[in-house]
């Protein structure tokens, strides 16, 4: 499969691209800074500008899936999502936030006390980037949220899958692990079960 990752030279990005490499899927990695992209087989490196709405639907084309994986405060959903139907790329697949799940019924993680302030305009970003997927109906997307800890490097490929609700163990951690994170991506692109969904990954 071709995969084209949007920001594969973030921490979220370069560990999807490396688990898609791995699997023997051909990565495109764009980012504007090539040279952070992680190097391997299957994975070409491309400079590009997810901003740039004039060269980004070439930068795409020919993709099977389109992975974004850049900060919400970075990007314009109508720009990534005219550009992914542009080059006619059939699956589109997001990096999210925790901060749009539901830690309560009615109760938004963003909206509860403790929320960090510093990450309050990335995850209102977040949030408004998943209600512009939810009014595509021609667009196949789907919403990936880790948990509210989105952090380490350990891959263990143990973890649980949920939906809009903030996944918590029994002591009330709420985390991922950005390669564990990678492989509940890849296993998505590889085998779609969350067409036009968000969901959820965490320990």
């Amino acid at each position: 499969m071709k995969v084209t990752v949007l920001g594969a030279s973030g921490r979220a990005g370069s560990e999807i691209t490396r688990e898609l490499a791995r699997r023997g899927h051909q990565v495109t990695g764009v980012a504007r800074n090539p040279a952070r992209i992680p190097a391997g087989d299957g994975i070409s490196a491309v400079k590009g500008d997810a901003t740039d709405a004039g060269a980004l639907p070439a930068l795409l084309k020919g993709a099977d899936a389109v992975v974004s994986a850049i900060m919400f405060t970075d990007t314009d959903p109508d720009t990534l999502i005219a550009a992914v139907k542009a080059a006619g790329v059939p699956r589109y697949l997001v990096v999210g936030g925790a901060g749009s799940l539901d830690a309560a019924p009615g109760l938004k993680v963003i909206d509860t006390p403790d929320f960090p302030d510093i990450y309050r305009a990335e995850a209102a970003a977040g949030g408004r980037f998943l209600d512009h997927l939810r009014q595509e109906v021609d667009l196949d997307w789907t919403f990936l949220s880790p948990s509210a800890v989105f952090d380490g490097d350990e891959r263990t490929g143990q973890f649980r899958l949920g939906g809009d609700s903030l996944l918590s163990t029994a002591d009330g951690r709420s985390a991922i692990s950005f390669p564990d994170y990678a492989i509940a991506m890849a296993d998505e692109i590889e085998t779609p079960r969350h067409s036009r969904q968000r969901f959820t990954v965490g320990y």
